[in-house]
This record gives C-alpha cells, structure tokens and sequence, in this order.
C-alpha cells in the first residue's frame, strides 16, 4: 500500500533512472495526453511530496502523478521483459537509452507548468520525508480540531504529509490509544512524542522493501492486517473495524487491551473480521 516511504522509494528509482538523460520514448496512455511527445527533452528530477511524485522535464514541464491504492512506477532495463501488470494497466512510458520507466494503474497524471506545482501540492502539511518537514506545525494541525477522531486527522494530508492507513494503525498503536479518540484528548506526553514517531517509523522504511514497524524479526506490524490474530503484546485478539478518511472507510486495526479509547461496538468489527477472515485488509 503506498505511503510516504513507498512514494520516497518509488521517486528515487525514478531520478536514478532518469535523471539527466533525455527522453528516447515517451508515451502517455491516457486520452488526454495521449499525443503529447516528450522525446528529446531531459529529465531534471524525481521528487516526492507526501504521497504525490512530480518528474520534472527541462523546458519548464512537471509530470504528477498519485499511486494511490494500487499504482506504481516500474525501472527496467533494455531488453527486460515489463512485469507490473497487464499492458492494459499502464498508463505512462518514459525511457532513455538504457532505461524505462513505467507506471502502472496511475489513478492520476497530468502535465503542468513546473511554476504551477503549488496548485497541486501547496495545500499539503509538512512532509514526514521532506526538507519542509517541521514537528511543531504538524502536530498543531493534527490537534486544530480537537473533536476530530485521531486516525482521520493523521490520514488528512493537509495536516502532515506521508502518513497512510497502515501507518496510522500502528501510531495509535504505539501511542497506545485508539484511532476514534479524539485528538484533542491525547495526553499531552503522547502528542509530543507524536511528530518524532511518525518521522522515525518513515524514515526506517524509506530503504526497506518490506515495511517493519515492531523491531522484531518473525513480525513486521503490530496490528494492521493482523485481525482476529494475538496481539504481540497482550495476545488479545486484535480487532478490525471502518474508519472514514474524509474519501471512504477503510478498515482501520487495533488492540482493544493495548490501546484506550472509544471504539466501534463489536458486531462492526466482527463485519470486517468475516470480509477479511485472515486479516489481510
């Protein structure tokens, strides 16, 4: 599921793919850009913001693009066989002499002015992986409306940038309280300790190809995807329930033992539990 270390990894291979060469192949397969030609411009940079990645082009282009739930951006190398998807499922082609980029089931592209990427990214909050990133700002757009539940304000990109729905499991888990509690009532010790978290469970698995949150070998997460299994602390069934974040509910993991706070009634939790007998969300 891609988040803001996903997106981080996925803008590296891009630059170091890319970067500086100038384009042999460029083809876009979507029907707004499909007769736009690239080929021959040089490609300045990859960059990720938040969960969005702006490839910039000399001439003064910008390509964004957005995974979302499901996209990717794969690098082969010449002659290599495409593996992502069906060919159906691609939506943009960049290559140079000896690479090629390819981006599969990018729910958004577009082509902008590079002057014109504020439009795009200027209403996102500080970035967990960017030079912009600032703790304070953060956390003080995470508690500005004190009623909201937790889990929504930390998925809403406008208040930090990078964080997604298995991250925001296993931060309420770590903080030891549910995703429903309002913000504005964690406890002042936990709220500082909030932004630092956040960072550092990033940043550890901005180089990692499998995300780990626990420290420990035989277990990468704590609770997402792990319901009805032992939670690894108490070895109380770890439960699964909707959470909104402002677009859809998404199912949403916690230990009630381990973490304080309201939460779904049980029979909510026992709907999630047999769409997802394995919890694999």
């Amino acid at each position: 599921m891609p988040e803001g270390d996903t997106v981080w990894q996925a803008a590296r291979r891009l630059h170091e793919a890319l970067a500086g060469k100038a384009l042999t192949v460029s083809d876009f397969r979507v029907p707004k850009y499909a007769t736009v030609d690239l080929t021959g411009r040089r490609v300045l940079s990859t960059i990720p913001r938040g969960k969005h990645l702006l490839t910039r082009f000399e001439g003064g282009l910008t390509l964004h693009t957005h995974l979302r739930m499901e996209g990717a951006w794969k690098v082969f190398g010449t002659g290599e066989r495409w593996r992502g998807g069906p060919a159906y499922q691609i939506r943009a082609v960049l290559g140079t002499p000896d690479r090629t980029a390819v981006g599969y089931r990018l729910q958004v592209l577009e082509l902008l002015r590079t002057t014109e990427e504020e439009r795009i990214v200027g209403h996102l909050g500080p970035d967990l992986l960017g030079p912009d990133w600032d703790p304070r700002r953060a956390l003080a757009n995470v508690l500005a409306d004190p009623a909201r539940p937790l889990g929504e304000a930390l998925l809403d990109q406008r208040n930090l940038a990078g964080i997604g729905n298995v991250y925001k499991s296993e931060l309420c888990f770590l903080l030891g309280v549910t995703p429903w509690l309002p913000a504005g009532a964690l406890p002042a010790d936990r709220a500082e300790k909030l932004p630092l978290l956040a960072k550092r469970l990033l940043e550890a698995n901005r180089e990692r190809p499998v995300r780990q949150t626990t420290g420990l070998h035989q277990y990468d997460l704590f609770v997402y995807g792990r319901a009805p299994r032992p939670c690894l602390r108490c070895r109380t069934p770890v439960r699964v329930a909707d959470q909104g974040d402002g677009f859809q509910e998404r199912p949403t993991y916690w230990c009630p033992t381990c973490q304080t706070g309201p939460a779904p009634a049980p029979g909510t939790a026992q709907r999630w539990r047999d769409r997802y007998p394995r919890g694999t969300g």
